[in-house]
């Protein structure tokens, strides 16, 4: 069985949703499960309901209607029927989502947050599903929060692996072609679940594993895996071939082409991973598997921006030792900010965060109690992996270099 991932550009509009058509009879569809985004900017409008629902719910209406015609119009373009059921499936979506912000009493905000912005995925897959049926692509629908099963961490729920190699195997079956969301899970009590920013990779290296592939394909608007982001860098180059450790390390440092999380399931199982251009599906891309470094060996520049750097120096002049670290990372934890980078001396300590999930402000207040604080914050991390001086040169030029760290084969620089 093969793994298909579509992400949001590839289900933007209509014409997105034709071409992921085209994608599926050019490559072949049997034996095939399909994992789908939310459309476009979708996951960001679902966050502006939740932001709404916290801090002026008199606008929450008018953020929901904004949903509604967006998937209105792409349904318009692709059923000619007014009457086709799936707008009789859209409204109940819609319903739920609204009925759950009425009756919700939860203040807990990443609780809502799960249940509102999961129904991106649900209408997307709801839109893809019924468009397939209705040009004579059988398929059937699969809610995935009834496969991957987690912890009741909102947000960035961890999966458990023996519960959801259950239900795959009870539900899933593998002679069709299935169609499912990214990005979800559910916990014990079936409240929805996601499982971080950017998680649809990661399901479905989950659902991989699971049922054994052959293979994941992840459908970019790229030709495949770039050594940079060509968003923020102007010259770059497809990488042929990654190893999965490569792989693993990029996603770590931030490459946003392949989620952080998706490497491990698929190298425990030595699945392969390809990233493809949904532009031109025939095209090699990129393949992630066994093996050793990248082909070509060139230096691969990655970005984090709006990241959070702070230098912690004690108040008397004694050394930041094991037990203040220990405690300053029990802070970060308590406080879910993840560390990035860090640099010690011994009377101060450096630390590069992302703040996601807005824990900056009270952990500033704790650490003022016992450290001098230094905050500045929205800086860039940049890294490059198989670093020479001439690219190095090329990121500090104009910049003010707040951190530098070195090492064997990779390079960070936290600038402002």
């Amino acid at each position: 069985m093969r793994i298909f991932k579509f992400g949001g550009a590839s289900v933007k509009d209509a014409d997105a949703v034709k071409n992921l058509v085209n994608v599926l009879q050019e490559v072949g569809h049997k034996d095939t499960l399909v994992v789908v985004s939310a459309m476009g900017k979708m996951t960001n409008a679902m966050e502006k309901v939740v932001e709404s629902y916290f801090n002026d719910k008199r606008n929450v209406k008018e953020t929901i209607q904004e949903v509604i015609e967006y998937h209105h119009t792409i349904v318009s373009d692709l059923f000619k029927n007014p009457e086709h059921p799936v707008y009789g499936k859209l409204k109940v979506l819609f319903d739920e989502v609204t009925g759950f912000l009425t009756w919700n009493k939860s203040p807990k905000y990443a609780f809502v947050y799960d249940q509102v912005v999961c129904y991106g995925e649900l209408l997307s897959t709801t839109i893809v599903s019924a468009y397939l049926n209705e040009i004579g692509i059988a398929n059937t629908w699969l809610d995935v929060r009834t496969l991957i099963k987690t912890d009741t961490n909102y947000r960035d729920a961890q999966v458990n692996w023996e519960r959801t190699q259950e239900q795959v195997d009870s539900l899933v079956d593998r002679s069709k072609l299935n169609i499912t969301q990214g990005f979800l899970g559910s916990d014990d009590n079936n409240f929805t679940t996601t499982l971080g920013r950017e998680g649809s990779d990661y399901s479905a290296a989950i659902l991989a594993y699971c049922l054994n592939a052959e293979s994941v394909t992840i459908w970019k608007d790229v030709p495949g895996v770039l050594n940079a982001d060509p968003r923020n860098f102007e010259e770059t180059h497809l990488l042929e071939k990654i190893s999965y450790r490569e792989a693993i390390e990029l996603a770590f440092y931030g490459a946003s082409v392949i989620h952080p999380k998706t490497l491990q399931p698929l190298q425990r199982k030595e699945i392969p991973l390809q990233v493809k251009s949904f532009v031109k599906p025939k095209d090699n891309g990129t393949i992630v598997g066994k093996g050793n470094g990248i082909e070509p060996k060139i230096p691969c520049f990655i970005v984090k921006k709006n990241q959070v750097l702070l230098k912690l120096s004690s108040l008397d002049f004694s050394f930041i030792v094991e037990d203040n670290i220990s405690e300053i990372f029990k802070l970060f934890h308590d406080h879910r900010l993840k560390v990035d980078l860090i640099q010690n001396s011994a009377i101060s300590f450096s630390v590069c965060l992302d703040n996601k999930f807005r824990g900056l402000q009270p952990l500033l207040e704790e650490l003022k109690r016992k450290f001098k604080v230094v905050c500045h914050e929205d800086v860039s991390l940049y890294t490059i992996r198989h670093f020479n001086s001439d690219s190095v040169k090329s990121l500090q030029n104009g910049k003010s270099v707040l951190v530098e760290q070195r090492g064997k084969e990779t390079v960070q620089l936290v600038v402002k």
